[in-house]
């Protein structure tokens, strides 16, 4: 964080000093929220939770050398005291990226935001110092903590935004003002949340109407291909940029093929120049994520042939996110458990097939949460893929939805023991650890709440330390 005297805080946050002898004294080391990460010089935020309650972790943090506390009640150690900690940690936050002066690249979408995110910080990288989003740390909390990590190198802020409804995104860009704003897609991730897919377009869309004009610099960056966030161009006063696959695109892929391993290759067409791009990431997904990161990074003066170096060389920054790994006796997981909704899970099928030709195959599925009405028919659908993609096993993990993948798979012709249905995570890796054989492949993927990131680390277990082809 770049440094802040305790009074100036407290004068930003409109909050109360309490047990301060000098507040003359800096902040210089990261601002966070949990006890463990607390560094010299630095600021601990004390949130009450449902499990445990900040404020008793006061004395343990300044004695690790915290400067301060920001909380919401004195503690007896050296504190700022405010009535709302998550609104005065805006506060503090939109101060110091107003300060900064670095350039802020949000993004938004329905799916892909975080593997999006990384390209572009990865990218970026290769230009200026870059502060980004650890892993989905996206909404109200997560977002300050974010820019308060920056520094007075920082030159570039990228922030990965979510929303759970409408008016969320708008907060979060009144925290961090955008000059650029990228909207992915829409799809059907939360849709029970937001009762529709033009609702969810109407809260990505928020992104967007906060730029600044073109004449002030702003630019809004809109996928090609996604006929609803392309509509979104009718609701900002910024420059807008498309990228995709569509002729009309400004930022485009041509030639999109896969390695015999499962990665994207392609053309990378920009307005300045062509260059030629083979990811280190797996599946075909990846193309369009990686036109965002082109498209943003064209437009803060890289070059194609820039671009094209650095997103051939990035890879995943974020945990159990197709992160592949070959195990000694040549069994192949790729863990992509963080999280799961029907448009990333029919990607990962289908880079699992692409990943395994001439190899068995196996998705170990889970329930996708929060699909509302739709979710009978989403994993229904699911489970139809794997059986059209020809994935070799399907194992549905889990209660009801778990049945209506394996139903799905079921109706489309998947008869004997191509998909099987197990009760929970312990049931999937004994069945696997049983039935996998050398050579094969397999995909792990549901809902974070699922928790199904335990039968990748299971299986990396027994076969024993691997190594990691991709992260």
């Amino acid at each position: 964080m770049i440094a802040l005297s305790l009074a100036e805080i407290a004068t930003v946050v409109g909050g109360q000093m309490h047990d301060i002898p000098d507040p003359s004294v800096q902040v210089t080391a990261p601002v966070v929220r949990d006890s463990r990460e607390v560094e010299p010089g630095g600021l601990f935020v004390a949130f009450v939770g449902e499990r445990a309650d900040g404020h008793d972790f006061a004395p343990a943090v300044v004695e690790a050398g915290a400067a301060a506390v920001l909380g919401s009640r004195p503690v007896g150690v050296p504190a700022i005291v405010v009535d709302d900690v998550q609104a005065a940690l805006g506060a503090l936050a939109r101060h110091v990226v107003r300060r900064l002066g670095a350039t802020v690249v949000a993004l938004t979408g329905s799916a892909g935001k975080t593997s999006t995110k990384d390209l572009i910080a990865q990218v970026l990288q290769h230009k200026a110092p870059t502060v980004w989003t650890p892993g989905s740390l996206n909404n109200e909390i997560g977002l300050p903590l974010t820019a308060l990590s920056a520094t007075e190198e920082t030159r570039f802020l990228v922030l990965e935004m979510g929303a759970r409804g409408i008016g969320h995104i708008r907060y979060l860009t009144g925290l961090t003002p955008p000059r650029i704003g990228l909207v992915l897609n829409v799809g059907t991730a939360h849709i029970g949340e937001f009762g529709g897919r033009e609702q969810i377009a109407l809260a990505k869309g928020e992104l967007v109407e906060s730029l600044p004009s073109k004449d002030e610099g702003g630019i809004a960056v809109l996928n090609a291909d996604d006929p609803l966030v392309r509509a979104m161009a009718s609701r900002t006063a910024a420059k807008v940029v498309l990228f995709g696959e569509s002729d009309e695109a400004d930022v485009r892929a041509e030639n999109v093929r896969l390695t015999d391993s499962g990665q994207p290759a392609f053309s990378l067409h920009t307005p300045s120049g062509c260059s030629d791009v083979t990811m280190r990431l797996y599946g075909e997904h990846h193309v369009s994520n990686a036109l965002a990161a082109a498209a943003v990074a064209h437009e803060l003066g890289m070059s194609a042939e820039e671009i094209a170096t650095a997103l051939s060389e990035a890879g995943t920054l974020s945990r159990w996110r197709m992160e592949v790994t070959e195990r000694p006796d040549g069994v192949t997981v790729v863990n992509d458990a963080y999280n799961a909704n029907p448009e990333s899970m029919r990607a990962a099928l289908r880079a699992l097939v692409a990943m395994g030709k001439g190899r068995r195959t196996w998705a170990v599925l889970g329930k996708m949460a929060e699909l509302g009405d739709e979710a009978l028919a989403e994993h229904d659908a699911v489970g139809r893929l794997a059986v059209r993609l020809n994935v070799s096993k399907l194992v549905a993990v889990g209660g009801r939805e778990a049945s209506w993948l394996q139903l799905g798979a079921y109706n489309e012709g998947s008869w004997g023991e191509e998909s099987v249905h197990v009760s929970d995570a312990q049931a999937a890796i004994d069945l696997l650890r049983s039935e996998l054989r050398p050579g094969d492949v397999v995909l792990v993927k549901a809902s974070r709440s699922v928790g199904l990131e335990s039968v990748a680390q299971a299986l990396l277990e027994t076969g024993a330390e691997g190594e990691v082809v991709a992260r």
